[in-house]
C-alpha cells in the first residue's frame, strides 16, 4: 500500500500516525510517497486573497484518483467541501485538540496595539480585531517551524496557530497561551485528519476501522455548515462541534473582518444527526453571509 502526503514535517508525522494505525489492522507494509501541492509552492500570498479550495489537497487527490497512491492523508480543515465524487473520506482518526494558541515571547495581554501579528487567516485577524487588539497584521506563511522561527527572531511579535500541529510535533513549549473555543473559535475540522481514498477502493473496509466516531461526527457537522453556506477562507467564520455522551453541540460565530459579530449560533442534538445539525446551523446563519 502507498500513502500520499505533503512533504512538511507535520504532514509526515500525521501520515506516519495513520500508517501505524492501519498497519496494526491490516498487517501490510505501507510506504509514503511525497507529493508537492500548489499551496506548498505559493509562499507570498494571503490565503483569503485567492481561490484556496484544494490548495493543499488537489494534487494529492489527483494522485489517489490516478492510482499513483492508494490513499492520502490530509489535515481535515484543508479538505474542500466539494470533494471529487469519485473520492471519499474513508476515515477520521481520533481528533487532536481543536484549540487555537498564541506563539509569542510576550503574554497575550502584554502585546501592545501596534504589535505585529503574523497571520494569513482572515478568521484569526477578525478575532484579534473583535478582542480590540488593534495589531498590525503581517502576512505569515510557511510550515510550523518557519512560523515559530520568525516569531522567536522578532520578525513579528506573535502569531496564532492550531494547538494540534504543535502537539503532534512536540513543540508545546512554544505555546504562550491556549485560547478557549469560544474566545478564539477555530476553523471547521481543525485538529482532525482525513484519510481520502477512491470510493470504489477495496481498502475501504480496512481504512474505515481507524475512524473515531465522535470525531467523525464533529467534523461532519462543522463541514456541513461550511458546505451549506458556501464559506471558505474568504469568510471570517469560526465553528466547533463537540460530541459527548451521545449528544453533539455545534457552536459557530460569523464576524466581519473588523471584528464585529454578525451572528452566533448554538445547535444541539443527537450525535448521529451531525449533518442535520450542520444544516440547521447554516439555515440560521445564511442571511448574514
Amino acid at each position: 500500500m502507498i500513502a500520499g502526503t505533503r512533504g512538511s514535517r507535520l504532514a509526515l508525522v500525521q501520515t506516519d500516525h495513520v500508517i501505524d494505525m492501519l498497519s496494526e489492522i491490516c498487517g501490510e507494509r505501507i510506504e509514503r510517497r511525497i507529493i508537492k501541492t500548489k499551496g506548498d509552492r505559493i509562499k507570498d500570498s494571503q490565503l483569503y486573497s485567492m481561490d484556496s479550495r484544494g490548495l493543499f489537497t488537489r494534487e494529492l487527490d489527483i494522485a489517489v484518483l490516478e492510482e499513483e497512491v492508494d490513499f492520502a492523508v490530509h489535515s481535515l480543515k484543508d479538505v474542500p467541501s466539494d470533494l471529487d465524487p469519485e473520492l471519499v473520506i474513508a476515515a477520521v482518526p481520533p481528533r487532536e485538540s481543536p484549540n487555537e494558541v498564541l506563539v509569542s515571547r510576550f503574554d497575550w495581554d502584554e502585546l501592545p496595539p501596534a504589535a505585529k501579528l503574523g497571520t494569513s487567516s482572515l478568521r484569526r485577524e477578525a478575532f484579534c480585531n473583535h478582542h480590540q487588539k488593534n495589531f498590525k497584521m503581517e502576512p505569515l506563511r510557511g510550515n510550523i517551524d518557519t512560523r515559530i522561527r520568525k516569531v522567536m527572531e522578532g520578525e513579528v511579535h506573535a502569531t496564532i496557530m492550531a494547538e494540534a500541529g504543535l502537539k503532534r510535533l512536540g513543540l508545546e513549549n512554544y505555546i504562550k497561551k491556549r485560547f478557549t473555543l469560544e474566545y478564539f473559535t477555530p476553523a471547521a475540522g481543525q485538529g482532525a485528519l482525513a484519510v481520502i481514498t477512491r470510493r470504489d477502493s477495496e481498502l475501504m473496509v480496512s481504512i474505515e476501522k481507524i475512524t473515531h466516531y465522535p470525531s467523525h461526527q464533529e467534523v461532519t457537522a462543522e463541514k456541513t455548515l461550511l458546505r451549506e453556506l458556501g464559506a471558505g477562507c474568504q469568510c471570517p467564520l469560526g465553528v466547533i462541534a463537540r460530541a459527548s455522551d451521545g449528544k453533539i453541540n455545534l457552536y459557530a460565530v460569523l464576524l466581519t473582518r473588523d471584528g464585529e459579530i454578525l451572528k452566533r449560533v448554538n445547535v444541539k442534538g443527537s450525535v448521529d444527526k451531525a449533518e442535520e445539525i450542520g444544516k440547521k446551523a447554516a439555515k440560521e446563519m445564511e442571511d448574514y453571509i
